[in-house]
C-alpha cells in the first residue's frame, strides 16, 4: 500500500460523504456559515440563477401584492405614478434634474426652509444617470431605479443570511423584510432600496474577506443616506474582530483600510454642503428647518409612545407606537442572541446603531416605520425563529404578516394624508 493510498484511506468521511479536510474551502470560515452561493458541483451560470430564483420569486410576488392592493386603494381622480413620486421621492427627482443649490433658501418672512440639500446625493446621482443613458424620463427612471435595487436587496439578503444561519432562515428574513409594515418604499421612488442594496453588499464583501470591495459599498452607502454612519461603524467592529483573531500583515491592514474608506462617506457629504454653503452645520439647520429633525436622544419618541398609549385616540399613532416599542425590544433581543453566538455582532452593530438614529432623533412620528425598514435587525430574530418552525407554521405566520404590512404601507400613502 503506497503512503497515498494509506492517507486517503484513513483519512474521516465527512458527513456528506465528501472527503474531510483541515483546511476550509475558499471563503468559507466553518464557524460561520456555509457559503453563500450554489454548491460547488453546481455553479454554473444555470445553478446560479437557480439559487437566485428563490429570493427573487419572492420579491417579485411581494410587489405585486403591493401593486395590486395600491391600485384596489387608490383614491378615484389619481394617478399611481404621483403616488410613486410623492414627498421624499419628488425631492430626489428635483436633485436629479436641478442639482443643489448654492445657497440657504428662506421664506416670504425671512425663515429658513428646507431644500434638496437635506437629501444625500447616491440615488439622485443614479437616477440622472439613468435618465441620460436610456432616455427615460427622470420620475421614470427613480421608480424602475428603486424596483431593480429592491431586487438586489432579496439577493444580497438572501446570500448574507444564508452565510450566517442556513437557506430557511434566510429565505424566511427575506420575506420578512419585502412585507414589512413600511416595506411599500420598496415600490415607490425613495432612496432606501439603493442604501439597503449597498448594505447588504458591504457586509456580505466583509464577511467574505473582501475587505476593500466592502470599504467602497460602505463609502456609496455613506454618500446615499447619513444611515450610512452605521454601516462604517460595524465594519469597524468587524475589522476589530478580524484583527483579534490573528490576521496578520497584509490581511490586517486590507481590513483596517476597508473600514478607513467607509467612514468617509457621509463626512464627505456633510462637508460638501458646509463648504458649498460656507456654514459647517449647514446640513443639519437645513434638515432641521425643512423637515424638524433634531437629535434629542429619544426624547421625543419617548414622549410619544408614553402619550399614545396613555391618551392615543388614533389607529396610525397606535400603530407607529407600537411598532417602535416591538422594534426596541426585538433589538435587545437580538443583543442577547448576538452574546449566545447566534447573530454576527457586525451586524447587531449596525442595527443598534441604525436603529438609535431612528429613535434617537425628533421629527415626525409617521415616519418612522419607514426609517425602520433599514434597520434588518428587528427582523432577524422572528426569521430565526420561522426558520426552525415547521413550514406549515411558518408559511402560515409569513402571510398573515405580510397581507397586513402590504396593507400597511398602501394605505400609507393611498389613505394617510401626511407625509411618510
Amino acid at each position: 500500500m503506497t503512503t497515498a493510498e494509506s492517507v486517503e484511506r484513513d483519512e474521516p468521511a465527512a458527513p456528506d460523504g465528501k472527503r474531510a479536510t483541515s483546511d476550509p474551502p475558499p471563503d468559507e470560515d466553518p464557524a460561520e456559515g456555509p457559503a453563500d452561493g450554489p454548491a460547488e458541483d453546481d455553479a454554473s451560470p444555470l445553478g446560479r440563477m437557480a439559487w437566485i430564483a428563490a429570493p427573487l420569486s419572492i420579491y417579485l410576488a411581494t410587489r405585486i401584492v403591493q401593486f395590486w392592493v395600491l391600485e384596489w386603494m387608490l383614491p378615484p381622480g389619481s394617478l399611481m405614478r404621483d403616488k410613486l413620486l410623492a414627498w421624499d421621492a419628488s425631492w430626489f427627482v428635483r436633485v436629479a434634474q436641478e442639482g443643489y443649490p448654492t445657497s440657504y433658501q428662506y421664506g416670504p418672512n425671512g425663515e429658513l426652509l428646507g431644500s434638496t440639500l437635506a437629501f444625500f446625493p447616491g440615488y439622485p446621482l443614479m437616477i440622472r444617470a439613468v435618465a441620460a443613458v436610456t432616455g427615460l424620463e427622470h420620475g421614470t427612471a427613480a421608480i424602475a431605479l428603486a424596483w431593480i435595487f429592491g431586487g438586489v436587496v432579496a439577493v444580497l439578503l438572501c446570500a448574507l443570511a444564508t452565510r450566517l444561519w442556513d437557506r430557511r432562515v434566510a429565505l424566511a428574513l427575506v420575506t420578512l423584510v419585502c412585507v414589512q409594515p413600511m416595506s411599500v418604499v420598496f415600490t415607490m421612488a425613495y432612496s432606501e432600496p439603493m442604501f439597503l442594496a449597498l448594505v447588504l453588499a458591504s457586509l456580505l464583501a466583509v464577511h467574505k474577506d473582501r475587505w476593500l470591495l466592502g470599504g467602497l459599498f460602505g463609502f456609496l452607502a455613506g454618500l446615499t443616506r447619513p444611515t450610512g454612519a452605521a454601516l462604517a461603524l460595524a465594519l469597524i467592529v468587524a475589522a476589530v474582530l478580524h484583527v483579534r483573531n490573528g490576521s496578520l500583515g497584509r490581511r490586517r491592514w486590507l481590513a483596517v483600510v476597508g473600514a478607513g474608506v467607509a467612514c468617509l462617506g457621509a463626512p464627505s457629504y456633510l462637508f460638501w454642503v458646509g463648504r458649498r454653503l460656507d456654514d459647517w452645520p449647514a446640513w443639519f439647520k437645513v434638515q432641521s428647518a425643512g423637515w424638524g429633525t433634531t437629535t434629542d436622544y429619544g426624547v421625543m419618541v419617548f414622549t410619544f409612545v408614553r402619550d399614545s398609549f396613555r391618551a392615543g385616540d388614533g389607529w396610525v399613532q397606535m400603530s407607529v407606537a407600537l411598532i417602535l416599542v416591538a422594534a426596541v425590544a426585538l433589538a435587545l433581543l437580538s443583543v442577547v442572541m448576538m452574546f449566545r453566538g447566534e447573530i454576527w455582532p457586525p451586524l447587531v452593530v449596525y442595527g443598534l446603531v441604525a436603529l438609535a438614529l431612528v429613535v434617537g432623533q425628533a421629527g415626525y412620528y409617521h415616519s418612522k416605520p419607514r426609517l425602520l425598514v433599514p434597520v434588518l435587525l428587528t427582523l432577524v430574530p422572528p426569521a430565526i425563529a420561522l426558520g426552525r418552525a415547521k413550514p406549515r407554521t411558518a408559511a402560515a405566520a409569513l402571510v398573515a404578516f405580510g397581507l397586513f404590512g402590504l396593507w400597511y404601507g398602501a394605505h400609507m400613502i393611498m389613505v394617510w394624508r401626511y407625509a411618510i
